[in-house]
Protein backbone atom coordinates (compact mmCIF):
# COMPACT_ATOMS: atom_id res chain seq x y z
CA UNK A 1 0.00 0.00 0.00
CA UNK A 2 1.49 3.22 -1.06
CA UNK A 3 2.32 5.80 1.49
CA UNK A 4 0.16 9.74 1.61
CA UNK A 5 2.29 12.71 1.16
CA UNK A 6 2.94 13.85 5.03
CA UNK A 7 3.34 17.61 2.73
CA UNK A 8 1.60 19.74 0.63
CA UNK A 9 2.95 20.05 -2.86
CA UNK A 10 2.58 23.95 -3.47
CA UNK A 11 4.04 24.85 0.01
CA UNK A 12 7.32 22.91 -0.21
CA UNK A 13 7.60 24.19 -3.85
CA UNK A 14 7.31 27.75 -3.43
CA UNK A 15 10.00 26.84 -0.33
CA UNK A 16 12.21 25.41 -3.05
CA UNK A 17 11.37 28.37 -5.43
CA UNK A 18 12.60 31.11 -2.74
CA UNK A 19 15.85 28.96 -1.96
CA UNK A 20 16.79 28.36 -5.88
CA UNK A 21 15.71 32.26 -6.50
CA UNK A 22 18.01 33.10 -3.53
CA UNK A 23 21.28 30.89 -4.66
CA UNK A 24 20.50 29.77 -7.80
CA UNK A 25 20.99 26.12 -8.95
CA UNK A 26 24.39 25.00 -8.98
CA UNK A 27 24.74 26.64 -5.65
CA UNK A 28 21.64 24.94 -4.00
CA UNK A 29 22.47 20.75 -3.31
CA UNK A 30 19.67 18.21 -2.87
CA UNK A 31 20.88 18.00 1.15
CA UNK A 32 20.11 22.20 0.87
CA UNK A 33 16.84 21.28 -0.41
CA UNK A 34 15.89 18.99 1.90
CA UNK A 35 16.78 20.69 4.57
CA UNK A 36 14.89 23.88 3.42
CA UNK A 37 11.69 22.42 1.86
CA UNK A 38 11.64 20.20 5.54
CA UNK A 39 10.32 16.59 3.39
CA UNK A 40 12.71 13.77 3.33
CA UNK A 41 14.80 13.21 0.38
CA UNK A 42 12.63 10.15 -0.82
CA UNK A 43 9.81 12.40 -0.82
CA UNK A 44 11.64 14.87 -2.86
CA UNK A 45 12.70 12.36 -5.66
CA UNK A 46 9.35 10.53 -5.44
CA UNK A 47 7.20 13.79 -5.54
CA UNK A 48 9.87 15.86 -8.31
CA UNK A 49 11.81 13.08 -9.94
CA UNK A 50 15.68 15.06 -9.65
CA UNK A 51 16.87 18.43 -9.32
CA UNK A 52 16.52 19.79 -12.53
CA UNK A 53 12.27 18.59 -12.68
CA UNK A 54 12.38 20.41 -9.24
CA UNK A 55 14.13 23.38 -10.24
CA UNK A 56 11.72 23.79 -13.50
CA UNK A 57 8.78 23.69 -11.71
CA UNK A 58 10.17 26.23 -9.34
CA UNK A 59 10.59 28.38 -12.09
CA UNK A 60 7.07 27.88 -13.18
CA UNK A 61 5.92 28.56 -9.32
CA UNK A 62 8.09 32.03 -9.85
CA UNK A 63 6.36 32.95 -12.84
CA UNK A 64 2.29 32.62 -11.35
CA UNK A 65 3.50 33.97 -8.23
CA UNK A 66 4.77 37.34 -10.24
CA UNK A 67 1.83 36.99 -12.56
CA UNK A 68 -0.39 37.07 -10.29
CA UNK A 69 1.26 39.89 -7.69
CA UNK A 70 1.91 42.12 -11.21
CA UNK A 71 -1.90 41.53 -12.58
CA UNK A 72 -3.11 42.45 -8.81
CA UNK A 73 -1.22 45.99 -9.04
CA UNK A 74 -1.91 47.21 -12.39
CA UNK A 75 -5.67 46.36 -11.99
CA UNK A 76 -5.10 49.22 -9.40
CA UNK A 77 -3.46 51.52 -11.62
CA UNK A 78 -5.68 54.09 -13.21
CA UNK A 79 -3.16 55.58 -15.60
CA UNK A 80 -1.09 53.95 -18.30
CA UNK A 81 2.08 56.40 -16.36
CA UNK A 82 0.68 54.89 -12.41
CA UNK A 83 0.66 51.13 -14.03
CA UNK A 84 4.55 51.46 -15.25
CA UNK A 85 5.80 52.98 -12.05
CA UNK A 86 4.15 49.99 -10.51
CA UNK A 87 5.95 47.64 -12.45
CA UNK A 88 9.39 49.71 -11.52
CA UNK A 89 8.44 49.70 -7.87
CA UNK A 90 7.88 46.12 -7.55
CA UNK A 91 11.17 45.29 -9.19
CA UNK A 92 13.22 47.46 -6.82
CA UNK A 93 11.25 47.30 -3.75
CA UNK A 94 10.60 43.20 -4.30
CA UNK A 95 8.24 42.02 -1.28
CA UNK A 96 8.76 41.07 2.02
CA UNK A 97 10.39 37.56 2.94
CA UNK A 98 11.69 37.11 -0.92
CA UNK A 99 15.26 37.63 -2.41
CA UNK A 100 16.08 40.49 -4.29
CA UNK A 101 15.99 40.06 -7.85
CA UNK A 102 13.99 37.83 -10.74
CA UNK A 103 14.44 34.13 -10.44
CA UNK A 104 13.76 33.98 -14.89
CA UNK A 105 16.80 36.95 -14.95
CA UNK A 106 19.03 34.99 -12.50
CA UNK A 107 18.32 31.84 -13.70
CA UNK A 108 19.04 33.00 -17.61
CA UNK A 109 22.36 34.72 -16.90
CA UNK A 110 23.53 31.19 -14.74
CA UNK A 111 21.93 28.56 -17.13
CA UNK A 112 20.74 29.67 -20.13
CA UNK A 113 23.36 29.15 -22.52
CA UNK A 114 23.52 25.72 -21.49
CA UNK A 115 20.22 24.50 -20.53
CA UNK A 116 17.65 25.03 -23.44
CA UNK A 117 15.02 24.17 -21.04
CA UNK A 118 15.56 27.44 -18.74
CA UNK A 119 16.34 28.66 -21.54
CA UNK A 120 12.89 28.60 -23.23
CA UNK A 121 11.07 29.01 -19.87
CA UNK A 122 13.37 32.59 -19.28
CA UNK A 123 12.49 33.64 -22.90
CA UNK A 124 8.89 32.63 -23.00
CA UNK A 125 8.77 35.04 -19.49
CA UNK A 126 10.66 37.94 -20.92
CA UNK A 127 8.25 37.79 -23.80
CA UNK A 128 5.29 37.92 -21.41
CA UNK A 129 6.86 40.60 -19.41
CA UNK A 130 7.37 42.60 -23.22
CA UNK A 131 3.79 41.86 -24.46
CA UNK A 132 2.42 43.32 -20.87
CA UNK A 133 4.53 46.73 -21.50
CA UNK A 134 3.82 47.19 -24.70
CA UNK A 135 -0.27 46.59 -23.79
CA UNK A 136 0.71 49.45 -21.06
CA UNK A 137 2.82 51.63 -23.61
CA UNK A 138 -0.08 51.28 -26.02
CA UNK A 139 -2.33 52.40 -22.96
CA UNK A 140 -0.75 55.13 -22.10
CA UNK A 141 -0.14 56.34 -26.16
CA UNK A 142 -3.74 56.45 -26.59
CA UNK A 143 -4.81 58.67 -23.96
CA UNK A 144 -1.88 60.96 -24.86
CA UNK A 145 0.44 60.16 -21.26
CA UNK A 146 3.29 58.73 -23.93
CA UNK A 147 5.24 59.81 -27.43
CA UNK A 148 3.83 57.95 -30.19
CA UNK A 149 7.61 58.65 -31.64
CA UNK A 150 8.38 54.63 -31.31
CA UNK A 151 5.92 51.85 -31.76
CA UNK A 152 4.80 50.35 -28.35
CA UNK A 153 6.39 46.99 -29.02
CA UNK A 154 9.90 49.23 -29.39
CA UNK A 155 9.19 50.69 -26.32
CA UNK A 156 8.31 47.28 -24.47
CA UNK A 157 11.63 46.43 -25.39
CA UNK A 158 13.12 49.11 -23.91
CA UNK A 159 11.57 49.24 -20.87
CA UNK A 160 11.97 45.32 -20.43
CA UNK A 161 16.05 45.57 -21.19
CA UNK A 162 15.66 48.28 -18.27
CA UNK A 163 13.69 46.53 -16.04
CA UNK A 164 16.29 43.48 -16.21
CA UNK A 165 19.19 45.86 -15.81
CA UNK A 166 17.10 46.78 -12.36
CA UNK A 167 16.59 42.80 -11.67
CA UNK A 168 20.31 42.31 -11.87
CA UNK A 169 21.18 45.32 -10.00
CA UNK A 170 18.48 44.72 -6.91
CA UNK A 171 20.68 41.75 -6.19
CA UNK A 172 24.18 44.11 -5.62
CA UNK A 173 24.61 46.58 -2.58
CA UNK A 174 23.76 49.51 -5.14
CA UNK A 175 21.37 51.77 -3.26
CA UNK A 176 17.23 51.59 -3.75
CA UNK A 177 17.86 55.83 -4.70
CA UNK A 178 19.92 54.49 -7.06
CA UNK A 179 17.70 51.84 -8.98
CA UNK A 180 14.81 54.45 -8.58
CA UNK A 181 17.11 57.50 -10.45
CA UNK A 182 17.18 54.59 -12.95
CA UNK A 183 13.60 53.85 -13.21
CA UNK A 184 12.52 57.60 -13.39
CA UNK A 185 14.73 58.40 -15.95
CA UNK A 186 13.56 55.60 -18.14
CA UNK A 187 10.21 56.39 -17.29
CA UNK A 188 10.91 60.10 -18.56
CA UNK A 189 11.70 58.40 -21.58
CA UNK A 190 8.26 57.35 -22.74
CA UNK A 191 7.39 61.15 -22.35
CA UNK A 192 8.97 62.10 -25.48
Amino acid sequence: MARSKEFEESVVLEKAMKLFWEQGYEKTSMNDLVEHMGIHRRSLYDTFTDKHTLFLKAIDRFGDWTNARLAAGLKQSETAAQAIQFVFDFIINGEEDTPPGCMFVNSAVELAIRDADVDAKAVEAFARVEQMLAEIVLWGQQNGEFTKQYEATEMAEYLHNALAGLRVMARTSVTKEKLRRIAELTMHSLKG
